[in-house]
């Protein structure tokens, strides 16, 4: 089969099952229905407080073969999917799958147990470091299944992707299962990518460092969807879970790619009242953001909310009063963490109400403009964040094709090329974020306007912004030798509808 985006795929793959084709976009609707997990009940004077995590094996009890589901918003300081994993060796399991929204370095212990069978599959929506280096040279028996943030909440809630048991960092809990991310020494801010897991998983056990008197305010994951509590020690490394603050790119040649996007988006007329606005927290992205912020203040005008990963740059832009809310599914820094505590315009939020396509309407349906960044993209505007040039993961979608479907304005900036390689690319090596939802790239050697959007050339041009042929971008450098990969199927990347839009093959 060939898919929307020319990609050739098998019909079947082993250890994965049938394969459904990306066909656009916008072209598949699933039927689904939404999923649950059996009920239980509590009997008055029962408690949740367990004894360790081998105590929370024994009682479910966990065995061979689950489904154990971790959320990242404790990142690269996350103690708590190494614990568990700890726990599942000694007592001996096998063949478990790890549903973890992501993978970062810190993560590097699971290697070890891919290799000693204890864990066989992993899903997820980023994957780097060691444990993504693994799985490129194939350690993993079956292929990785790699979703975007919304598509793993809707998978989650319309059970294309069940959870036995749902692991549940919490920084601040109390003994009957109440618990937030803004409180106690391990505070990461909003939980939002763990409320499908609390809301669908078959057993959900809240593990914490910070257990308070009841009842825990304020309450972010609500005690009628807990089973478990386990308080350990510590979640983690604390620099890890959250810096004291993200930092704006100094180079100048990225400093005026920022500049040239926030430009783009002047240009288009979206700096007006009510704008939404999402970025990330890269160097690049926060520029933007700054040259964003003084367009605002100039024309006075006052955005309805700013989403996704938020900053400090996104609190003091509520604070200053350009923004009316924050909707927030992950804190990015200690202010974000700060001001969603104190600031009841800075909103939590799950995961699908952040990207779900499979719902009642997402927020990033009602964005104006996303900033989105790439490893590469090709003359029809696809774009990868999956792998790098020499074809082993270093990333994943997570919100990047969600944001750019939903928004009026998706703009992909690409940093300076290192090296010989070029951003620009006559074809991805492997394609995340489908071109027909990529409207502007703007690299250092100019800006390129997605033909679908014809009505934004016209406006660019009248502002002085010279647009080129994405084609023009491609010959300015020069292109990587594709790396030379095996016929085994190491990933398979599905958009954000469950369809499958690219495979990702074992590098040699």
């Amino acid at each position: 089969m060939v898919n929307a985006v020319g990609r050739e795929l098998p019909e079947l793959i082993e250890g994965y099952g049938a394969v459904v084709p990306f066909a656009g976009a916008f072209a598949t609707r699933p039927r689904l229905r939404r999923h649950g997990a059996r009920t239980r009940i509590l009997r008055p004077g029962e408690g949740k407080r367990r004894a360790s995590l081998e105590d929370v094996f024994r009682r479910i009890p966990v065995t061979d073969g689950m489904t154990l589901s971790f959320h990242h918003h404790l990142r690269d300081g996350d103690g708590v999917v190494n614990a568990v994993l700890a726990t599942a060796a000694a007592l001996g399991l096998r063949d478990l799958t790890l549903a973890i929204s992501s993978v970062f370095a810190v993560h590097a212990p699971l290697v070890e147990h891919i290799e000693s069978g204890v864990v066989g599959g992993l899903d997820s929506d980023y994957i780097a470091g060691p444990v993504a280096d693994a799985i490129s040279r194939g350690v993993l028996v079956r292929p990785v299944i790699l979703r975007t943030h919304g598509g793993r909440a809707g998978a989650i809630e319309c059970g294309r992707l069940e959870i036995d048991v749902a692991f549940i960092a919490a920084p601040a809990a109390d003994d009957y299962g109440n618990l937030n991310g803004v409180a106690g020494p391990s505070a990461c801010g909003s939980l939002g990518y763990a409320f499908p897991d609390a809301s669908c998983a078959e057993h959900v056990v809240a593990v914490t460092d910070h257990l308070v008197p009841y009842p825990l305010s304020p309450i972010s994951i609500p005690q009628t969807r807990v089973d478990h509590v386990v308080d350990i020690e510590s979640l983690g490394r604390r620099a890890g879970i959250a810096s004291g603050t993200t930092r704006m790119t100094e180079d100048p040649v990225r400093l005026e790619i920022a500049r040239t996007a926030a430009t783009v988006i002047e240009a288009a007329g979206l700096i007006a009242d009510g704008f939404s606005y999402q970025t990330g927290a890269g160097g690049t992205a926060l520029a933007v953001t700054k040259f964003v912020r003084q367009m605002m203040e100039e024309r006075g005008v006052v955005g309805s909310f700013a989403l996704g990963g938020i900053t400090a740059q996104l609190v003091e832009m509520l604070e200053a009063g350009l923004f009316r809310s924050l909707l927030d599914v992950q804190g990015f820094d200690l202010a974000a963490v700060a001001s969603l505590a104190a600031n009841s315009s800075h909103q939590e939020i799950g995961a699908g109400f952040y990207a779900s396509p499979f719902s009642s309407g997402c927020a990033v349906d009602r964005l104006d403009c996303v900033i989105l960044g790439a490893t590469e993209v090709d003359v029809d505007f696809n774009v990868n964040v999956v792998t790098g040039s020499h074809g082993r993961i270093m990333g994943g979608s997570g919100g990047h094709s969600d944001a750019a479907a939903g928004a009026r304005l998706a703009i992909v900036v690409a940093n300076p090329p290192r090296g010989e390689r070029s951003v620009v690319v006559d074809r991805v090596l492997t394609a995340t974020t489908p071109g027909e939802t990529v409207d502007v790239v703007v690299t250092e050697d100019g800006v390129a306007v997605n033909p679908r959007r014809w009505d934004l050339a016209g406006s660019l041009a009248a502002a002085g912004v010279a647009v080129r042929d994405i084609a023009e971008l491609r010959s300015a450098t020069i292109a990587a030798q594709a790396p030379e990969a095996c016929a085994r199927v190491v990933a398979v990347v599905e958009y954000r509808d469950g369809t499958v839009i690219d495979l990702v093959r074992q590098v040699r």
